[in-house]
């Protein structure tokens, strides 16, 4: 499936910016079954200062904001061939092992909400991937989608003991519960195409499991099935703020605005 995507998003300062680093994570990994046919990232308000591959082998760009600006736009657009992997990555490979995505995070840290979760799956089934999938449909009964609920400092059991938030609490829980079960898990930004809609207002989220002898598999627990060629993968990391689209810092008094359009479609 070949994929077009328009991906800008727009800051507005209440105050111009005296000084403000941005990190990039927006370009698309090249991988099996994901071929980059084109990809350009063009910026109004700042400058590209280098461009780095980190630990997760994301593909990061740094970004300077130019001194007095009250405006900053960041615009993507590329083009992307998929083929269907059934949601299997495959074997691990990069810098971090295996073991490094074990560990618990600040936003994935699990609790006495994570446990009672855990407690109400069925332990005695042996295929991974079945327990999996069992797992991401009981964190979708227990976790109802709804915006304006969490926000990017929402940790798992906040959200769990909430029961509502968005895709990226339902990749944070379902990290944690399988960590808590002796899975390797990460975190997965990156683009959806909707069958229902091209415009949206927001990147998508899910998670991936490496399971025995199959290698890395992803879960998409907000929709309950597994990524397919609809899915471009982007970023990964042990919690959104490995991956996250954007990330920085800026000197200056006042508020932000940010402003986030998106069209995905074949």
């Amino acid at each position: 499936m070949l994929l077009k995507i328009h991906h800008e998003t727009r800051y507005n300062y209440d105050n111009p910016v005296q000084y403000g680093l941005q990190q990039l994570r927006l370009r698309p990994k090249e991988r099996a079954g994901q071929r980059i046919l084109d990809w350009n990232i063009e910026i109004e308000g700042g400058a590209m200062e280098l461009s780095f591959e980190d630990h997760h082998c994301n593909h990061v760009d740094l970004i300077n904001v130019e001194r007095g600006r009250s405006e900053v736009i960041i615009r993507c657009t590329g083009e992307v061939e998929n083929t269907d992997g059934s949601g299997v990555i495959g074997s691990h490979a990069g810098f971090a092992p295996l073991w490094y995505f074990k560990r618990s995070t600040a936003l994935t840290k699990p609790g006495p909400e994570i446990a009672k979760l855990i407690d109400l799956l069925d332990q005695d089934d042996g295929d991974d991937i079945v327990r999996l999938h069992a797992l991401s449909a009981l964190v979708a009964d227990k976790v109802t989608y709804k915006t304006g609920e969490t926000n990017a400092r929402t940790t798992s059991e906040q959200a769990l003991e909430l029961g509502s938030g968005v895709c990226q609490d339902h990749a944070h829980i379902f990290c944690a519960a399988a960590r808590s079960l002796g899975f390797p898990a990460r975190y997965v930004s990156g683009y959806l195409m909707m069958s229902d809609r091209v415009d949206q207002d927001a990147t998508h989220a899910w998670a991936e499991i490496h399971v025995e002898h199959i290698g890395w598999v992803g879960f998409d627990v907000s929709n309950g099935y597994s990524p397919d060629e609809r899915y471009v993968r982007v970023a990964t990391g042990l919690d959104y703020r490995d991956a996250s689209p954007i990330s920085g810092l800026r000197y200056g008094a006042g508020n932000e605005d940010m402003i986030v359009s998106l069209q995905v479609q074949q």
